[in-house]
């Protein structure tokens, strides 16, 4: 286990994992064998598995029952499944659900939130104290700002100025934790004289990239709008590396749902109207440009990425 977890965490995994109960709910096996389990996520985070329910055979009933006869035209389950996806029928993914406890950076818990199907549960720092622990990027993931991106990164930094940005961070966030702790007069070296600071107000001085940690539940369905914007290629790394730790989850949870959720939304593409009249003109073998699709210049671009052209 990484060491990010507290000797209690620890022990409440272990204890939790030791446990048996005999069910008559369906289970999936390959979920099970990482129930409780913490899987580690940038320097001191993690994702792990608190509980679930449903499964594949979970949306397959729910579409049964609401399709009725229209669905003895497809008579297995995961030709029924991806035809779900591929039409966006939502409802029974929604049958799923699944519970996470996630340690993260509070600036990546500020982009997390704003996914606001989810009931979520945060750590108190009114209540209690955070650990010394705050996230530093790895060298490969210090990068200045893009040219092109108002919200993105470009090159990396090399030398010193990498150095510089490393050292800034580290030494910002030690410096914020030893006020912090000062503020607070509590524990070891406290100074019984004087009163210390409300801890809802201590907590003020600690900049985004300290760790809080979170109780997070979401169906299926809205996970998987969650996993198409925060595991693209566009988003920013650190959410990121959480949506691929999910995404494994997902993957042992609902495999069949999984494949039909890669293969529609994390790599097959949406093309507008106007994209699918140029399409239809390329392939009549029409020569088309820019200027006569219709298409703005970030439009054509992006369609002749996808058309790899």
């Amino acid at each position: 286990m990484p060491s990010s977890l507290s000797a209690e965490q620890q022990a409440e995994i272990e204890a939790a994992r030791a446990q048996q109960a005999p069910t008559r709910r369906p289970t999936v096996a390959a979920l099970e064998e990482i129930l409780f389990q913490a899987l580690p996520v940038l320097d001191h985070g993690f994702v792990r598995v608190v509980d679930y329910f449903g499964d594949d055979a979970a949306i397959v009933q729910a579409a049964r029952v609401s399709y009725g006869k229209g669905t003895k035209k497809i008579s297995d389950d995961r030709n029924l499944i991806r035809y779900l996806m591929r039409h966006r029928h939502s409802t029974p993914f929604e049958m799923c659900e699944i519970k996470l406890h996630v340690k993260l950076p509070i600036f990546v818990a500020r982009q997390w939130i704003r996914h606001r199907t989810a009931n979520v549960n945060e750590y108190s720092a009114r209540y209690s104290i955070l650990d010394r622990e705050f996230y530093v990027p790895a060298p490969d993931q210090l990068a200045a700002q893009s040219t092109t991106n108002r919200q993105g990164r470009g090159d990396l930094l090399e030398g010193s100025a990498a150095e510089r940005a490393l050292n800034a961070i580290e030494k910002l966030s030690a410096d914020a934790y030893a006020v912090y702790s000062d503020l607070l007069n509590e524990g070891e070296g406290a100074d019984p004289s004087r009163p210390g600071l409300a801890r809802e107000l201590a907590r003020m001085v600690l900049p985004t990239n300290w760790y809080t940690q979170w109780y997070w539940k979401i169906d299926l369905n809205n996970l998987f709008h969650f996993l198409s914007l925060r595991a693209d290629s566009h988003a920013q790394y650190e959410i990121r590396v959480y949506a691929d730790a999910i995404r494994d989850v997902v993957k042992r949870w609902c495999p069949i749902a999984h494949e039909a959720f890669e293969d529609y939304r994390m790599t097959g593409t949406a093309v507008s109207g106007p994209g699918l009249a140029v399409i239809k003109r390329l392939l009549a073998g029409e020569n088309v440009t820019q200027e006569q699709s219709g298409l703005s210049k970030r439009e054509w671009a992006e369609l002749m990425e996808t058309l790899g052209r």
